[in-house]
């Protein structure tokens, strides 16, 4: 299935293969048709130059990690020296532990969960963060991951208000995989292919039920699920197809926000429709867009749409 091209692949590809970013585990780019995480890509790629401080929040596997990879390419782009001290990633609370004098700080750091901080580590960030601001533009940058919002945490008495604020002046909130549906279809089939390779096997299809199997799920663990249930697919099937039967998909991972009653089981035919009237709605009824974001030709599309108006009529 062709991915199109929706965004500058500028966006998403290393300018320097053989930066440190790289090397570490999520430095791949992002596959997305949706409008939302779009349009924060987009705002990444204009703040960047000017950080020195953000926070990304999201759920676990929602693409922190791929969207720090992001902002330092595109700050390294303007301030090339960044890539001689490198992408640094480290849990926070270790981090606090050997965290020496602010003023030697320099390069591009990325901290998780922030938001298991004990107050006196909270106080001692803040403590760092404010010495930080006298440094020079372009010598230090600093990005906090978060899996909660930070600013609800100081809003209920867990999370220093004036750190909260702080952290979040540019903060980027990466929307869940269960509310842009319209890329677990692209998604499976780039990570199948990265499968594909790691294993040194031939390719990998869906068939049509592990498809409506995979657009029916919520993703609670996101694109990190998403990744594993395919992985552990591939190792199970006994042929290039990967089919509804194949998906370890666990009943105690259950959709959070199911689409139909627990006893009714949608159709192929109806999960197909609904994500194609899901995809022309965020596309304001453009069809064109809408069927170069399916992978689809228009002249397909007219007929799918046909042929869903002659049923209900």
């Amino acid at each position: 299935m062709a991915i199109p091209d929706l965004v500058p692949s500028s966006i998403y590809s290393s300018d320097n293969p053989s930066s440190s970013l790289d090397k570490t585990r999520d430095s791949g780019r992002f596959i997305t048709n949706s409008p939302s995480l779009r349009r924060l890509i987009t705002r990444a790629e204009l703040v960047a130059p000017h950080l020195r401080l953000a926070t990304i929040e999201g759920e676990p596997g929602a693409g922190k990690q791929t969207m720090a990879s992001l902002l330092y390419r595109r700050v390294a782009n303007v301030h090339p020296g960044l890539v001689r001290s490198g992408f640094s990633r480290c849990d926070a609370r270790e981090w606090l532990l050997d965290a020496g004098d602010p003023r030697s700080m320099s390069g591009f750091t990325y901290l998780e969960r922030v938001d298991l901080l004990a107050a006196p580590a909270q106080m001692l960030l803040l403590r760092i963060l404010k010495e930080l601001e006298s440094r020079p533009c372009g010598s230090v940058f600093v990005v906090a991951a978060s899996e909660s919002s930070l600013r609800d945490l100081a809003a209920k008495g867990r999370f220093l208000s004036d750190l909260a604020f702080r952290l979040t002046a540019v903060h980027f909130a990466l929307p869940p995989l269960r509310e842009r549906r319209e890329d677990i279809v692209p998604l499976s089939t780039v990570i199948l292919d990265r499968i594909r390779l790691r294993y040194r096997v031939p390719a990998f299809s869906l068939a049509p039920g592990s498809v409506a199997r995979l657009l029916q799920h919520d993703w609670p663990g996101n694109v990190r699920e998403l990744s594993s249930v395919l992985e552990c697919a591939v190792l199970e099937c006994t042929d290039s197809v990967v089919r509804e039967e194949d998906l370890c998909i666990s009943s105690s991972a259950a959709p959070m926000n199911k689409v139909a009653a627990p006893t009714q089981v949608l159709s192929l035919h109806t999960v197909i429709q609904n994500h194609l009237l899901h995809v022309l709605e965020l596309n304001r009824g453009n069809k064109l867009k809408t069927a170069r974001q399916l992978g689809i030709s228009r002249s397909t599309l007219y007929r799918m749409l046909e042929t869903r108006d002659s049923l209900e009529n």
